[in-house]
């Protein structure tokens, strides 16, 4: 008897060693679609329409911002899917459905929504982050990259990338330059400035990428391929990671040290060290496909999936 307890015993020690659990969770209004961390304040884009702004230190949602409901085909009144949110200088930007295939940006500020691209002008937004207080940069599913005068409504640039769909991107610190990935494999550096194309790297990835993420010089992917492609730019460094089952999720610790990616069909996550290769540990919890993973620093991590639940893991 006593050597089948401590058989078990064994057995749970192990186990816990092998997969690491969250430490603690946030709940949104909805499917979290896109997650951004700054300043101990997490913002979590869903599908219900709402993004909910939590504190960090004290895990309580401190805030839910709405977008107007938008009509189906049918003519019913239903939820504004939000597909990006990002945050500077106290605005808030919201990417989210509108009509007609067409998609819309707010700008939310002392508590109010002012529309700033609406369904008219045709575009085709996926994703859409701030550049600066008075420019946001857009991506098209053509695969279009838009650097946008917030004040005068007009394009700074408009830039095609390839004929291949757009997927993702991941501008760096300073952003002054910006990663784009697509249906092709292949990850395109832009400068933001002048939207000029630096760089096309090439090779890792064969098929789709789903995500990229850019942190200290260091570029990372999740492929359709099984594949997590690794590229240091500047050192002319190329590699890849083989998973065993399509990448849906990547991200990078702030020190590019540390890539965490979606690993199986579980859903759960492995961290590896972008030097050395080799793996820290895996991290389970996530109840559907991930949908994003942002680090707060070298230490913890934020893992957003198709759910409502947002958890947060430590890495030692």
């Amino acid at each position: 008897m006593k050597y089948i307890l401590l058989v078990f015993l064994f057995t749970l020690s192990a186990y816990a060693d092998k997969f690491k659990t969250p430490v603690s969770s946030f709940t949104a209004s909805g499917y979290v679609i896109d997650l951004v961390y700054k300043n101990s304040i997490i913002y979590a884009a869903t599908d219900a329409g709402v993004v909910d702004i939590f504190d960090y230190k004290t895990k309580k949602n401190i805030k839910k911002i709405n977008v107007p409901m938008v009509k189906d085909f049918m003519g019913d009144d239903i939820n504004s899917k939000i597909f990006s949110v990002d945050e500077i200088d106290n605005k808030i930007m919201l990417l989210s459905k509108s009509k007609d295939g067409f998609n819309r940006i707010h700008i939310h500020k002392n508590n109010k929504n002012r529309l700033i691209i609406d369904y008219k002008q045709k575009l085709a937004i996926i994703k859409a982050k701030f550049l600066n207080k008075n420019t946001l940069l857009l991506a098209l599913l053509s695969n279009e990259i838009i650097s946008y005068d917030i004040k005068n409504k007009k394009q700074n640039y408009r830039v095609q990338i390839n004929g291949a769909k757009f997927s993702d991107f991941a501008l760096n610190e300073d952003k002054t330059k910006v990663a784009i990935t697509d249906e092709s494999g292949d990850v395109t550096i832009l400068n933001t400035n002048d939207g000029k194309i630096l760089e096309i790297l090439t090779g890792q990835n064969l098929d789709n990428v789903f995500q990229i993420s850019y942190k200290n010089g260091i570029i990372v992917t999740a492929g359709q391929d099984r594949k997590v492609a690794v590229y240091a730019p500047a050192f002319k460094s190329a590699y890849h990671l083989k998973s065993s089952f399509i990448v849906y999720g990547v991200g990078l610790s702030p020190n590019g040290k540390i890539i965490a990616y979606s690993s199986d069909e579980k859903n759960n996550l492995t961290l590896v060290n972008s030097i050395t290769k080799s793996k820290i540990a895996t991290y389970t919890g996530n109840s559907n496909t991930i949908s994003d993973i942002e680090f707060i620093d070298n230490n913890y991590f934020l893992v957003s999936s198709n759910s409502t639940t947002i958890n947060l893991y430590k890495i030692k």
